[in-house]
């Protein structure tokens, strides 16, 4: 997700919700032929606590925040003592998590589940078929998961975005109903806005108007031209939310309110987005120091009150400060392109796996039962906001409204979450309900809500469900990405800089169709094709 300070843990918080560790099962044999569900004579209920009745013990590979012991967690403790199953951890730090689990799968020294474990779409179809992964859904529709299957029913797209080409499901999501954003979205400073006596551009004229009078009018009045118009680093904050005044949902593959499919950057949409960043590049509009600066540089320019225009989770991140409504979300502007602007709205589940159960795994039923709970309401809190007491207690529990305690011997409440749960600073499995946050939410959170609703869902639509390629698909579609991608980045920046002239655009275009973009297309349209027709 993203470094782990204040901002993002917040973040976390918002978007993540209710998970566990999962313990693990497989419907695949032993090597001696026997069955490996049924190998440890444990019988698993299918309603009610514990879900054992002989103490279980099952092994779970995570990534770690670095906040507190997992063993010492107060969330993990009281699972424990709930369900009957104890976990055993096999944790590595987050920047070297992936690594990790790629070992982990070549040797085959698998844990019985993978907790948290950003299992990728061709992770899910290679392991998958080879059996290392075993399909959950038996476990699911024979009444080990009940919260997961009411979910599934009543969403069957969410379902369907799970199953594999192989008609199984090898991993679960982290499900959110309620996102909007995909990441962080992009925001005015009010205080610029009110010195210029501005209101909000509402096409990509207007915003360079306004971008213009910033840097010449003085609006932080001391007197030097030292505002920012606009800042970003390396252009990854902006791009995917800049792309919706061109038309584009996304900034990679999408798929139009028609079903066609694209791939942004060989299309007019993506030229009207480099021709505007680079006037805005060669008239000092957008910071010069874009591809070079870090996030934290970022934001001390922000601090310094210099910054009209920027991307971040909250506004307060960037401009320092409290919580507020006084810098407003960025509406999104019309440009030349017909239909625009549109926006990338957030799927509502993860596009990647957080759950999944090996075939090493000796008790599946019991594993399925044990994370499905974190799917659940109660599950949820529990694994969002820690055991009841601590942090919070309920103010009216017959109608789950909640209010906030004091954070223990003070300090800041999310850092402190994070010594309660593992679902802190990582995306984890389960669902995030709105209810659970019911009588804990502030004004700023309703100002939020608000602001996306007037200026995002309207226009916004899910770029792109999450499809599965067969393994054949994925290696080209793999292959074709790795080159382009990092092509694209290149001349993005020069286009932008003008170190390359937009006259090349052409030029430009015909290597994209030599590297494969048209291909890429055909892949991922065929895929959807499929997803479309539930087949």
């Amino acid at each position: 997700m993203k470094k782990l300070r204040k901002a993002s843990s917040i973040l976390l918080c918002l978007t993540l919700s209710a998970s566990l560790l999962a313990a693990c099962g497989s419907s695949k044999g032993n090597e001696d032929g026997s069955s490996a569900s049924g190998s440890t004579n444990t019988e698993v209920k299918k309603e009610g606590f514990p879900i054992v009745e002989k103490p279980l013990t099952l092994k779970v590979m995570s990534q770690d925040a670095g906040i507190a012991d997992w063993n010492k967690m107060p969330v993990l403790q009281e699972m424990e003592k709930l369900t009957g199953i104890k976990l055993e951890y096999q944790l590595s730090p987050i920047d070297s998590f992936e690594t990790k689990k790629n070992l982990v799968f070549a040797s085959g020294d698998l844990p019985d589940m993978f907790y948290a474990a950003d299992i990728k779409s061709a992770e899910q179809v290679t392991y998958g078929t080879q059996g290392v992964l075993i399909p959950l859904e038996k476990y699911i529709d024979e009444g080990y998961a009940p919260n997961i299957k009411k979910i599934f029913d009543e969403n069957p797209d969410i379902r369907k975005s799970f199953t594999t080409p192989d008609g199984h499901i090898y991993a679960l999501p982290f499900i959110d109903a309620a996102a909007v954003w995909y990441r962080g979205p992009v925001w005015y400073n009010g205080e610029f806005l009110k010195a210029l006596k501005a209101t909000e551009p509402k096409t990509t004229e207007e915003l360079y108007t306004y971008l213009k009078r910033v840097k010449e009018e003085d609006p932080n009045g001391n007197g030097k031209q030292d505002e920012i118009p606009l800042t970003s680093v390396k252009l990854d904050d902006l791009r995917m939310y800049f792309f919706g005044f061109w038309g584009m949902y996304n900034e990679g593959i999408y798929a139009d309110k028609d079903g066609k499919v694209h791939y942004p950057f060989q299309e007019e949409g993506y030229k009207g987005y480099l021709t505007f960043m680079n006037r805005l590049w060669k008239e000092d509009l957008l910071d010069h120091e874009t591809f070079s600066q870090t996030a934290e540089q970022k934001k001390a320019k922000g601090q310094n009150k210099q910054i009209a225009l920027f991307s971040d989770y909250h506004p307060y991140f960037t401009l320092g400060g409290e919580p507020s409504g006084d810098n407003p979300l960025m509406t999104p502007v019309k440009s030349e392109i017909e239909g625009s602007p549109v926006y990338g709205k957030h799927p509502g589940i993860s596009t990647q796996g957080t759950f999944a159960i090996t075939n090493k795994n000796p008790a599946p039923e019991a594993t399925m039962r044990w994370i499905d709970y974190l799917y659940s309401y109660e599950g949820s809190t529990l694994f969002s906001q820690g055991p009841e007491g601590v942090l919070w207690k309920y103010k009216d529990k017959e109608n789950h409204v909640k209010e906030w305690l004091p954070v223990p011997g003070g300090g800041d409440r999310d850092e402190y979450r994070g010594k309660l749960t593992p679902n802190y600073g990582i995306l984890t499995p389960g669902i995030n309900d709105p209810e659970v946050a019911n009588g804990l939410r502030t004004e700023f959170d309703e100002w939020i809500d608000k602001q996306n609703q007037e200026k995002l869902v309207p226009i916004g639509k899910a770029p792109f469900p999450n499809v599965y390629l067969t393994n054949e698909e994925q290696s080209e579609a793999s292959a074709l990405l790795s080159d382009l991608d990092t092509y694209v980045k290149q001349m993005e920046a020069k286009f932008v800089t003008g170190q390359e002239p937009l006259s090349n655009w052409d030029k430009y275009v015909a290597q994209i169709k030599k590297m494969g973009g048209d291909r890429l297309v055909e892949l991922y349209q065929g895929a959807y094709d499929r997803w479309n027709s539930g087949k």
